[in-house]
C-alpha cells in the first residue's frame, strides 16, 4: 500500500494511546456494524502508527485474540490484516516472544491465527534468527496435540504454510519440527479433509529444499520420527496419540518405512504383547496388516523384512493367536491371522522360515480354524494348507490326526468359501501323507475320512461336490481298494451317483 503522509503518521502516533483503548472496546461491541467499523479503523491506525505500535502490543494482542474468533468474517479479515502489520512494523524479537509465551498453557485457535498473520507480515531476513524457536514451539505436545478440534488444526496448518511461504529454503533447519506438526495434523481422525492439504504442504516443504517429493522428507527424518513416537511406547493405551502418529508415518511414508524396520518392529514387539491394552493391539495389528498387503511397496521395500520374520511370528503373531474371551480378543486373533496369511500368501515366508516356526504356530492356527469369525476360519484353513504343502511331510501321526479332524469339520461350514478352502487343504493333507512314514499308522483315519468325504459328495452346492471329488481323487492313491469298498457300500444311497461312478472310473484308470 502507499505509505501515508508524514503529518498523518505523526498525528496518529501522538494520539494512538488515547484512541486505542476505546477502539479495542468497540471491536468487541455487541453491535455487528460497530465491530466491523472498529476493525477497519484499527487497520488504518496501525498502518499510520508503524513501529510506534510496539508499546501497545499487549493491549493489541489481547484484542486480536478475541476479535479473531468473531462470528462476522469481515471483522476477522480486518483483524488478520492488522496482525500482518504487526509483523511488518514490530521486531520479531518482541512480537514473537509476546505471542508464543502463553503457548505453554493452552493456546487458542485465535493465538495461532495471529501468529500466522504476524509471520506472513514479517520480512524473511528478520524472521530467520527465530525459526528454530518457532519450530520448537509449534512441535511441542502442548501446542500441536492440544486439541482434536478441526478449526484449531486448520490454523496450525496455516501457520506451517506461512512459515514455508515466507522463509522458503531457510525452513530446512526446522524440517523435522514441521514434519512432526504435519504428521500430528494428519493423524487427527476428524481431519480427513485436511489430509490433501497436509500432503500439499509437505510437497511445498520439499520443493523449497529442492527435493523431488515429500517422501524425500520422510527419508531424511524417518529414524527421528520413529524415535519421537516410540519414547513412551511401553505405556501406550488405545487413547495414546502416538499410535495415530505411528500409523501416519508407517502408511504415508510408502517405501521409506522399509528403512526404519528396526525401530518399527521394536515398537510392535513392545506393544503387541498379550498383557497390553487390547484395543491398542487391535489398532496396531490393523496397521501391520495393511502394510503386509503391499509389503514390497512398504515394509519390505529394501528387502530387509525377511530378517525380522522370526521375531514377527514368534514374538508378535503367535502370542496373539491364543484364545481369550471377548469380541476384542476375537478381532485381534482375526487381524493376527490376516497378517500371517499375508506373510504366507506373498511368499515372504520361505520354506526354511516356515520349518523354523511350524511347531510354535501349528497349534494356534489349527485352533483358529474353529473361530466364530468367517474370515478367521477361511484364512486359517488356507494357512494350514500352506503349512502342509511346505512341511507336511515332517508331520508326525498326532499332527496329521489333529489337522484333518479340525479341517474336516469345516466342510459343514456355513460359508461356501470356507468349505472350498477346507477341501483344498484336505487335498494337500493327502499329498503329504502319500510319501510319509506314518501312512500305514493312519489307515483307520483315512478310512474314516473316505466315509465322511463320500457323504459330502451329496452336497447341494455343485462347487462343493466338485471340490470334494478332487479331494477323493487325490486320496484314492493311498488305499484305492479301501476307497472302492466304501464307494460300493454307499453308491446306491447317493442322490447323485454320477460322482461316485466318476471316482470309480478314476481309480480304475490309475491302476
Amino acid at each position: 500500500v502507499t505509505r501515508p503522509g508524514l503529518g498523518c503518521r505523526e498525528l496518529v502516533s501522538r494520539n494512538l494511546s488515547k484512541i486505542l483503548p476505546g477502539l479495542c472496546h468497540d471491536i468487541t461491541d455487541w453491535v455487528e456494524s460497530t465491530r466491523i467499523k472498529a476493525s477497519q479503523l484499527l487497520y488504518t491506525l496501525l498502518l499510520h502508527a508503524e513501529d510506534h505500535i510496539t508499546q501497545h502490543m499487549e493491549l493489541l494482542l489481547r484484542t486480536l485474540y478475541q476479535a479473531c474468533l468473531d462470528e462476522e468474517s469481515d471483522v476477522v479479515k480486518n483483524c488478520v490484516k492488522a496482525a500482518e502489520l504487526i509483523g511488518t512494523f514490530v521486531s520479531p524479537k518482541v512480537s514473537l516472544r509476546l505471542i508464543t509465551s502463553p503457548f505453554g498453557k493452552t493456546p487458542k485457535p485465535s493465538c495461532i491465527m495471529v501468529l500466522t498473520a504476524v509471520i506472513r507480515g514479517s520480512p524473511k531476513e528478520l524472521l530467520q534468527p527465530h525459526l528454530t524457536d518457532l519450530g520448537n514451539t509449534l512441535s511441542q505436545d502442548e501446542v500441536c496435540q492440544r486439541s482434536e478440534e478441526v478449526f484449531y488444526m486448520e490454523q496450525l496448518l496455516c501457520c506451517v504454510q506461512a512459515l514455508i511461504e515466507v522463509c522458503q529454503e531457510d525452513c530446512k533447519e526446522i524440517t523435522l519440527q514441521l514434519m512432526k506438526v504435519l504428521v500430528t495434523i494428519m493423524a487427527i481422525p476428524c481431519s480427513q479433509h485436511l489430509k490433501e492439504k497436509v500432503e500439499e504442504t509437505m510437497s511445498s516443504l520439499a520443493e523449497v529444499q529442492q527435493l523431488d517429493s515429500f517422501l524425500c522428507l520422510y527419508k531424511q527424518h524417518i529414524i527421528h520420527l520413529m524415535e519421537w513416537v516410540s519414547v513412551s511406547c511401553d505405556s501406550w493405551t488405545c487413547y495414546s496419540p502416538e499410535i495415530l502418529h505411528l500409523e501416519v508415518i508407517a502408511t504415508h511414508s510408502g517405501p521409506v518405512i522399509g528403512e526404519a524396520l528396526n525401530n518399527f518392529i521394536l515398537i510392535l514387539k513392545t506393544c503387541l504383547q498379550p498383557n497390553k491394552d487390547p484395543q491398542m493391539r487391535l489398532k496396531l495389528f490393523t496397521v501391520l496388516s495393511q502394510l503386509l498387503q503391499k509389503a514390497s511397496e512398504s515394509i519390505n521395500s529394501q528387502g530387509l523384512f525377511p530378517s525380522y520374520l522370526e521375531t514377527v511370528i514368534k514374538d508378535i503373531l503367535a502370542p496373539n493367536l491364543q484364545w481369550h474371551a471377548g469380541r476384542t480378543a476375537a478381532a485381534i486373533r482375526t487381524t493376527a491371522v490376516s497378517c500371517l496369511w499375508a506373510l504366507t500368501h506373498c511368499e515372504m515366508l520361505s520354506p526354511e522360515e516356515i520349518l523354523k516356526v511350524k511347531d510354535g504356530l501349528m497349534p494356534q492356527v489349527i485352533a483358529a480354524v474353529d473361530e466364530d469369525s468367517k474370515i478367521t476360519r477361511l484364512m486359517a484353513c488356507r494357512i494350514v494348507g500352506v503349512l502342509l504343502k511346505v512341511c507336511g511331510r515332517q508331520f508326525d501321526e498326532d499332527e496329521f490326526t489333529k489337522t484333518y479332524a479340525e479341517v474336516l469339520k469345516r466342510l459343514d461350514d456355513a460359508s461356501c468359501d470356507v468349505q472350498l478352502a477346507a477341501a483344498h487343504t484336505l487335498t494337500n493333507w493327502f499329498k503329504c501323507l502319500k510319501d510319509s512314514d506314518v501312512k500305514s499308522a493312519m489307515e483307520s483315519h483315512i478310512e474314516f475320512l473316505y466315509q465322511e468325504l463320500l457323504i459330502h459328495l451329496d452336497d447341494p452346492d455343485q462347487n462343493i461336490q466338485n471340490a470334494v471329488l478332487e479331494v477323493l481323487k487325490e486320496g484314492s492313491t493311498l488305499y484305492p481298494e479301501l476307497l472302492v469298498r466304501e464307494i460300493e457300500g454307499v453308491v446306491h444311497k447317493h442322490r447323485t451317483p454320477v460322482y461316485c461312478n466318476q471316482l470309480l472310473h478314476h481309480i480304475q484308470s490309475a491302476k
